[in-house]
């Protein structure tokens, strides 16, 4: 024959027991509902995939010339918007020579990469006319490969 057993559970155990499921259950529902997507981000995602292509993507090359030196300006253009501007093959007389050219490209990078346009770029005091010169040649670029509408 089997045994009754009794089990004898204290109210203190059940209110703790309670608390702890009621709080389970609570961090579940979180979850669920910061992992799944809503529809707000589905409908943002189909408004950026509307936009036309303003520029070519790729990366192109620019050459200015100072003084008897030759400078190649590499530009990195995304759909939208200009994602990089750099330096390339700089020699040692052109850095001696012009020294705020790096900086230059530099801060002209940064601004361009946030997304402003070549005419939005803000120039500084102390390099605007170099930043003059390396604004003209990527805007030559930026120029030359925009999207042409049909």
């Amino acid at each position: 024959m089997s045994r009754t057993k009794i089990v004898i559970l204290r109210m203190k155990q059940l209110i703790y027991a309670a608390i702890f499921i009621g709080l389970g259950i609570l961090l579940l529902l979180l979850l669920f509902f910061l992992l799944i997507p809503d529809g707000k981000d589905q409908i943002a995602m189909k408004e950026n995939d509307k936009k036309p292509a303003v520029y070519e993507v790729g990366v192109y090359e620019s050459q200015m010339t100072l003084g008897e030196d030759v400078v190649k300006l590499k530009v990195s253009l995304d759909e939208d918007r200009v994602k990089s501007v750099e330096l390339k093959d700089v020699n040692e007389t052109v850095s001696a020579m012009y020294p705020l050219m790096k900086p230059a490209v530099e801060e002209i990078s940064n601004q361009l990469a946030t997304g402003i346009s070549v005419d939005e770029v803000v120039l500084s005091k102390e390099g605007q006319y170099t930043e003059k010169m390396i604004l003209s040649a990527v805007d030559e670029v930026v120029d030359k490969h925009r999207v042409k509408e049909e």
